[in-house]
């Protein structure tokens, strides 16, 4: 009985740190919060939103290596873009949306 109610509490945590966990954000609302700020201007080199050479970049690198690249930073992007608190998959789709940026020119 005791293996059951222990289950059953581990359960209801999951489930109470499920509920208050926030919402993964999108990577528009990742881009305009932090990425905006050197990619929409070329700050240092940065690849500008909507340039076709993030085509070249993701045809060259792919988006598991550009993802890799924000996250550990590069030149002169710090780790994350700067942003400390957004997850691997929050960056993933920041990426992403620029890779997507350069597809509708």
């Amino acid at each position: 009985m005791k293996k059951a109610g222990f289950i059953v509490l581990t359960l209801m945590i999951i489930a109470a740190l499920a509920a208050t966990a926030p919402a993964a954000r999108t990577g528009k609302e990742v881009y305009e919060a932090l990425c905006q700020a050197c990619h929409a201007t070329g700050v240092a080199g940065a690849p500008m939103f909507g340039d076709k050479k993030w085509l070249s970049l993701e045809k060259k690198e792919g988006i598991k290596e550009l993802t890799m690249d924000a996250i550990k930073g590069k030149k002169a992007m710090p780790p994350k873009g700067g942003c400390g608190d957004c997850t691997e998959a929050e960056i993933k789709a920041a990426v992403q949306y620029m890779i997507d940026s350069a597809k509708k020119k």
